[in-house]
């Protein structure tokens, strides 16, 4: 046998490594689910809850909120005490807070539960990555294993809105919760048996005021940032964000000192990981917020019915999908700078798609702009995933992934808090001020003719600018990319550890 045919047996991954990767894939699917599994049924839990506009902003957001500013501390966690460990407790702790959400009969209780997901959430996203790391120790087997995964984690996002519509026309609210049980079921029961432990080689001690610091900076500049969007800039959520901010910087700073930080700050300075790690929490934040706002247009100003709406969102999941698994292949021929110039730039171009849509019509201009959005966000999902885990030594991993997951994450909560925000402004200018919402208008007693298309018109026009603003934010965060990043030495597989991305 040849040392080359050595080679390849010793690097090409079993079967158990595919089987262990499907398993993964199973939490990371509902992990990324149930992030906008309520675009479509929040509408129903409104009817049978009756939450306040405020909680109903809190039940939608709460959980990317908590995903978001875990992450990098319990992807430090199981790098730490256990991947495997980490990623069995927390599909646990999902499937507990998820039938406490399926039954909560009360707006608060449904809050706490959506948060309890968000916690676990956090747990399985870091850890899954890092031991799908672990499952491919040949770099151009991992970055297929990583497509695939970041397809499974785009797929969940795409096709959450679609899951939730089908289950709402024949069952309960609830029911967008419970279908998470049977998948977590199989996963504990088959994880221990297909995937192995993985630490850190020289674990050292979690610094629990990295941990607090990181956590409690992202949640409260988050926090800030969506109270002044939805209620304009005052005080309190100045100071939040300030403080928020302070939190961070010092975060940031004490790392440089650590022995052994939650994040390897030194990665940040390539400008294709920093502009790759932008590029998780931009499209994210585009993409949760119009279909948000396109669910709510599908079925009050359009008024489809909830499976319909589901329905054509599926030609844009598909599309989305597809890039994710496509991506790395295509990376190996253009580079990385390339496809972050492509998907910055299509994601521009599809929604400016949404501008014709009308209270009269615009399903086919919706088709049309998730198809062509669904390019640039499949490619988001793929290279950021791929480059976080690259950059670093596979024992590390958790923490790197944590990093490109955070963006993501926190690039869906924001999406929803300020653009969403940004379109109820916009209704509350031009809408005939009689309720906060689209919903709430058209749910009251003998509204007049004219009432009702004044409120659509201005939920139109508010969908428009929240799909303006984020389209020129991409087709800035594209210029930089055109601009900034390295025409050459942007391909490759990273190997050089803590030094992060070769940057041509």
């Amino acid at each position: 046998m040849t040392h080359l045919t050595q080679q390849r047996v010793r690097t090409s991954p079993g079967l158990r490594a595919w089987l262990g990767l499907a398993v993964i894939l199973g939490p990371v699917l509902l992990v990324s689910m149930d992030g906008s599994v309520l675009f479509l049924a929040m509408p129903r839990i409104s009817r049978a809850l009756s939450p306040t506009a405020d909680q109903t902003l809190w039940i939608l957001d709460i959980y990317g909120f908590a995903v978001g500013s875990l992450l990098i501390a319990f992807g430090s966690i199981g790098d730490r005490y256990g991947r495997l460990k980490l990623l069995t407790i927390g599909a646990a702790v999902f499937g507990a807070g998820s039938a406490g959400a399926a039954f909560a009969p009360s707006p608060e209780l449904l809050l706490a539960c959506r948060a309890l997901m968000g916690v676990a959430g956090a747990t399985l996203l870091p850890s899954a990555l890092a031991v799908l790391s672990e499952l491919f120790p040949d770099a151009r087997r991992r970055a297929q294993a990583i497509g695939i995964f970041a397809a499974a984690f785009a797929a969940g996002f795409a096709v959450g809105p679609i899951v939730g519509g089908a289950l709402l026309e024949r069952f309960w609210w609830g029911s967008v919760f419970l279908v998470n049980l049977p998948v977590i079921t199989v996963f504990l029961l088959l994880a221990p048996v297909l995937l192995r432990e993985v630490r850190a080689t020289r674990p050292g001690r979690v610094d629990s005021l990295s941990v607090v610091t990181s956590a409690g900076g992202l949640l409260l500049t988050i926090y800030g940032l969506q109270h002044a969007a939805a209620d304009g800039v005052a005080a309190l959520p100045v100071v939040t964000v300030l403080l928020g901010v302070a939190s961070l910087t010092f975060f940031a700073r004490r790392q440089r000192h650590l022995e052994h930080p939650l994040i390897d700050i030194s990665l940040f300075r390539d400008r294709v990981f920093t502009i790759a790690v932008v590029t998780g929490l931009l499209p994210l934040a585009a993409w949760s917020a119009t279909a948000y706002l396109a669910g709510i247009y599908l079925q009050s100003v359009l008024a489809l019915s909830v499976l319909h709406a589901a329905l054509l969102a599926l030609p844009g999941a598909v599309v989305l999908t597809v890039s994710c698994v496509v991506t790395p292949v295509a990376v190996d021929r253009i580079g990385k700078r390339a496809a972050l110039i492509v998907c910055h730039f299509s994601i521009a171009a599809g929604l400016v798609l949404l501008l014709p849509t009308t209270i009269t019509g615009g399903a086919g201009w919706y088709i049309a702009a998730t198809a062509v959005t669904g390019v640039g966000y499949g490619i988001s999902f793929s290279v950021v995933a791929d480059t976080a885990v690259g950059a670093v030594p596979t024992e590390r991993a958790g923490s790197a992934g944590a990093i490109a997951e955070t963006s993501n994450e926190i690039g869906s909560a924001l999406g929803v808090a300020v653009l969403g925000s940004l379109a109820a402004l916009v209704f509350r200018l031009q809408g005939p001020d009689l309720a906060p919402t689209l919903d709430e208008t058209l749910q009251l007693p003998a509204l007049a003719p004219a009432a009702v298309q004044e409120a659509k018109s201005a939920f139109v026009t508010g969908l428009h600018a929240a799909a303006v603003a984020a389209g020129l934010a991409h087709v800035v965060l594209g210029t930089v990319a055109v601009r900034r990043l390295p025409r050459q030495g942007v391909i490759g597989v990273i190997t050089k550890g803590r030094g992060g991305l070769p940057s041509g």
